[in-house]
C-alpha cells in the first residue's frame, strides 16, 4: 500500500492523496507553475488577502471531486479505480492551460485561444510522456468518455470547479456572501441515465449556490477597482507589443519575449514544441518583473503605465448599465491629450470602453436537472417556485469606462 499523503488546506482541512501516479503529477512542472499564478488576477488591488494560486484551487477541486464520487459510490453506483483516478487526473489538470493573472490576460498573449483548449492540448503532451496513462481522463475532460457525469462534475453549471472556486474566492477575500455549503450540494448528487442530478431536497442549496455566485461576480470578479487594474495591465503589454514590433528594445524574460515579438495562430502554437514549451515557463512573475523593468523605458506611454501600476495609481473606471455620452468621452478625450501630450492614436492607451456580463444561471441544453420523488427529471427552472431562480438565470450587462484618475472631472467619474 501507498502511504497517504496529507496536505492541510484551509478550506476543507486534510486532504489525503494515496495515489503514487497523481502525487507524481502533482510534482510536474506543470502543474507546480500553477503556484506562480494567482486564481484572482488582479483581485489583490481590491481585496489583499486574495493572493492564492490555481495550485491550491486545483488541489481544492480535485478533493470535491474524491467527495462526490465517494457520495456517488454510498448510492450504489459502481465506479471502477480507474475512473477515480481519471476524474481526479483531469480536474487536477483542468486549469493547467492558463496563462499569468489567469483570466486577465487570456486574449492578449494568445490571440482568442481559450485556457481550456491549452490544458486539453498539455494534458495530450503528458499522456505521451506517460505512456497513455492519461487517455481516460483527457475523454472525460473533453465529454467523450460513455458515462457524461464525469464530465458533468469537472465542467457544467454545477461542478467541483465552480464548488471550490467559490468557497475559496470567498474566504481569501473575506467576501463571506460566497461561501457555500459544498458538503450538502455534494450529499444531494444523484445519477439519471450517466447524467448528473440533483435531489428535490437539494433546491434551496442551489438556490444558495447561484445566488452566492452571482454576488461573488459583482463583489469580486467584476469589482470596477479589479476591471480599472485589469485594464491597464492589458493596455502594459499592448503597448510593449507595439514597441517591440516597431524594433524598440525593451528587456523581459524570454518565454513572455516569445509572445511579445509575434502573434501566434493556434494552429502554430499547437504543433510548435518551441511555443508551448515557452508557454509553460510563463507565470505571473515573468510579466511582474517586466513591468519593473519598462517602469524605467524611454517611452513615455510604456514607463507611465507601468510606473502608475506598480504604485497602485489605477485608472478610474465608471460602471454602470448605460455606456458614458458621447459628448463626455469626447471632452476627457481632449482633457487627457492635453494633459498627457499625447496624439489622438496613443489615447487608445488612456481610455478604454468595454462590456462585462453577469449570469448565475444559464438555461439551455446545460442546466441543472433536479430529480422528484417519483424519478422524474425536470430542469432547475421548472422544479423550483423560487422566483429568484427566473431572476439569476437574468444576463446583467454593465458599461465600463477606464481612463486615468488625475484627469476626470470630479462628480463625473468614480473609483
Amino acid at each position: 500500500m501507498f502511504p497517504t499523503k496529507i496536505i492541510n488546506d484551509p478550506i476543507y482541512g486534510f486532504i489525503k492523496i494515496n495515489n503514487p501516479f497523481i502525487l507524481k503529477l502533482i510534482d510536474h512542472p506543470f502543474v507546480q507553475r500553477l503556484k506562480r499564478i494567482k486564481q484572482l488576477g488582479l483581485a489583490e488591488f481590491v481585496y489583499p488577502g486574495a493572493h492564492h494560486t490555481r495550485f491550491h484551487h486545483a488541489l481544492g477541486a480535485m478533493h470535491l471531486m474524491d467527495q462526490a464520487l465517494a457520495n456517488l459510490q454510498a448510492k450504489g453506483y459502481t465506479i471502477t479505480d480507474q475512473e477515480k483516478e481519471a476524474a481526479a487526473i483531469a480536474i487536477l489538470l483542468h486549469d493547467v492551460g492558463h496563462g499569468p493573472f489567469s483570466h486577465v490576460l487570456e486574449y492578449t498573449l494568445l490571440n482568442h485561444v481559450h485556457h481550456e483548449e491549452i490544458s486539453n492540448l498539455l494534458m495530450k503532451k503528458l499522456n505521451e510522456h506517460f505512456d497513455g496513462r492519461l487517455t481516460l481522463a483527457i475523454d472525460m475532460f473533453s465529454g467523450k468518455y460513455e458515462r457524461p457525469f464525469f464530465h458533468q462534475l469537472i465542467s457544467s453549471q454545477l461542478d467541483v470547479d465552480r464548488l471550490d472556486y467559490l468557497s475559496r474566492d470567498s474566504f481569501y477575500t473575506g467576501v463571506r456572501e460566497g461561501f457555500i455549503g459544498s458538503e450538502r450540494l455534494l450529499s444531494m448528487l444523484d445519477l439519471q441515465d450517466e447524467n448528473l442530478v440533483m435531489e428535490e431536497k437539494g433546491i434551496y442549496s442551489i438556490e444558495n449556490f447561484l445566488m452566492a455566485r452571482r454576488l461573488m461576480y459583482w463583489q469580486v470578479y467584476l469589482h470596477k477597482t479589479a476591471i480599472a487594474a485589469e485594464t491597464m495591465l492589458i493596455q502594459i503589454l499592448r503597448r510593449a507589443k507595439t514597441l517591440i514590433h516597431e524594433g524598440k528594445k525593451l528587456t523581459c524574460t524570454s518565454a513572455l519575449m516569445t509572445f511579445l515579438k509575434k502573434d501566434y495562430t493556434w494552429e502554430e502554437f499547437a504543433s510548435t514544441d518551441k511555443l508551448w514549451l515557452a508557454f509553460t515557463d510563463l507565470d505571473d512573475h515573468d510579466v511582474w518583473a517586466a513591468i519593473k523593468e519598462w517602469k524605467h523605458a524611454t517611452d513615455p506611454i510604456l514607463s507611465r503605465l507601468c510606473s502608475d501600476f506598480l504604485a497602485r495609481r489605477l485608472f478610474t473606471c465608471k460602471l454602470g448599465t448605460q455606456p458614458i455620452p458621447k459628448s463626455k468621452r469626447t471632452e476627457l478625450a481632449q482633457e487627457i491629450t492635453q494633459r498627457l501630450k499625447i496624439n489622438e492614436e496613443e489615447l487608445s492607451y488612456f481610455v478604454v470602453e468595454g462590456t462585462t456580463s453577469n449570469s448565475a444561471y444559464v438555461q439551455g441544453d446545460n442546466t441543472i436537472k433536479i430529480v422528484d420523488k417519483q424519478g422524474q427529471v425536470v430542469e432547475l427552472a421548472e422544479a423550483s417556485d423560487l422566483p429568484t431562480i427566473q431572476a439569476l438565470s437574468k444576463i446583467v450587462k454593465k458599461y465600463y469606462f477606464c481612463c486615468p484618475k488625475s484627469v476626470y472631472l470630479q462628480g463625473e467619474l468614480s473609483s
